[in-house]
């Protein structure tokens, strides 16, 4: 199997270590070791550890199960529901100990590094539009009421979903999950 380029195992690197540690507790070195490859080769592919994170929500976008929000012949609150299910069962994977990594960047770096703030609320809209268009399906269908926009919903479960992470990190026993999901899927798309 021929080996990844330098970039690559760049990038595999920062995700795990950004997703791991965070933004701030993850430095050019740590990645560059952590990848195997020398430091100034980081600046060779990337202009500033914010362009590399950039790449890594992108990567981390292509892992958020938005296949399930597709699945064909599925009813749409089904859909959804499976959808934060894998999500909740990665950081159940994970022993709790990992967040999300746009609600990480979110909190540790887009009050003042701008283009983090544009990459994490671009992320924020993609899933967002994703989501309310599987709820605009329920409402057509007659499954959940149309008294809230689909955007609306979408955007107060995602939100809810970041907060029942962070919850997660603290209990580590599903409590926070069962809440969000008791109270997404049977009282607000009810």
């Amino acid at each position: 199997m021929p080996r990844a380029s330098v970039r690559e195992q760049i990038v595999d690197a920062a995700f795990e270590q950004f997703h791991r540690h965070g933004y701030n507790a993850c430095g050019v070195k740590l990645i560059t070791d952590s990848a195997g490859v020398p430091k100034g080769s980081f600046y060779n592919h990337f202009e500033s550890k914010e362009a590399l994170a950039l790449v890594v929500m992108d990567r981390y976008g292509q892992t958020r199960h938005l296949d399930k929000l597709q699945t064909p012949k599925t009813a749409p609150l089904t859909r959804l529901r499976d959808h934060f299910d894998a999500l909740a069962q990665d950081i159940v994977g994970f022993g709790y100990e990992r967040g999300c990594v746009y609600g990480n960047f979110s909190v540790e770096a887009a009050d003042h590094i701008p283009a983090i703030r544009d990459g994490v609320r671009t992320a924020f809209d993609l899933w967002g539009n994703a989501i309310a268009a599987v709820i605009r399906e329920a409402q057509d269908a007659g499954d959940v009421t149309n008294t809230q926009s689909p955007e609306t919903l979408a955007r107060f479960l995602l939100n809810s979903w970041e907060g029942a992470i962070v919850g997660e990190r603290a209990a580590k026993d599903g409590s926070a999950f069962a809440a969000f999901f008791t109270v997404a899927f049977e009282v607000v798309l009810h």
